[in-house]
């Protein structure tokens, strides 16, 4: 059986809460206690279960090593964290393993289950997602984008800011991976016209964009002369 949400969380108190909230919004969960528990479900139902909700610190293994082990048996399954802390070096470790989000304990429990109904819903409206963008989080190849934060997550894990054009212009580029987008659209789109120094302007955020994707061997953004641009991701 696939199931909405699958908690893996040992406070009995929390995960009860938290599953109990979700079953009320219409949501079919399972909850695990520990990793252990967890792994033996998914050595036998490698199944892709639209969101799997990890607490980082479990009695038998950390979260982390936990969501590598589920991942290495379901490459496509999506998760996000659960924890005691917020310290930028967790949060990247999460996020380079594949986490959607994280979220510090305490957290209001409205506000949980606001971002897995947004999440669960992203993934009802578009099964082959695998960043639901409702939250936040783009994958493009081997970079990540926090789209309401603005920055990238490199993979040599070096967090990068965006200006709020940049990210204006990678949205765009992002929504039409491996296509041509014209220049005049996007000149329209972000300024209202298509003009000499808009597109001056234009280019420059493209040359910070390409600057910044040679950190990766996947992704970049070529030129297609008198046309426009396509981010190619391979």
């Amino acid at each position: 059986m696939q199931y909405d949400i699958v908690i893996i969380e040992d406070e009995a108190d929390l995960g009860n809460v938290i599953s109990e909230y979700l079953k009320l919004r219409g949501f079919s969960v399972l909850w695990f206690k520990t990793a252990t528990e967890a792994l033996n479900y998914y050595r036998k139902n490698q199944l892709d279960n639209k969101l799997v909700i990890i607490d980082v610190q479990l009695p038998d293994m950390n979260g982390f090593d936990l969501s590598t082990e589920i991942m290495q048996m379901n490459p496509n399954q999506a998760f996000f964290f659960l924890t005691a802390h917020n310290e930028k070096q967790d949060r990247l470790r999460g996020l380079k393993i594949g986490a959607i989000d994280y979220i510090s304990k305490p957290f209001e429990i409205e506000e949980l289950v606001l971002r897995i109904g947004n999440i669960v819903n992203k993934f009802s409206a578009n099964p082959t997602a695998t960043e639901p963008s409702a939250i936040g989080f783009i994958k493009i190849g081997d970079i990540r984008y926090q789209k309401d934060q603005l920055f990238l997550l490199l993979p040599d894990e070096k967090e990068v800011s965006l200006t709020v054009r940049e990210a204006e212009v990678l949205d765009h580029l992002s929504t039409n991976i491996n296509q041509v987008v014209k220049k005049r659209d996007l000149l329209l789109a972000l300024w209202g016209k298509d003009d000499y120094f808009n597109g001056k302007s234009l280019e420059v955020f493209i040359s910070r964009l390409r600057r910044l994707f040679k950190a990766s061997a996947h992704v970049s953004i070529e030129n297609v002369y008198g046309l426009g641009y396509i981010l190619k991701v391979k």
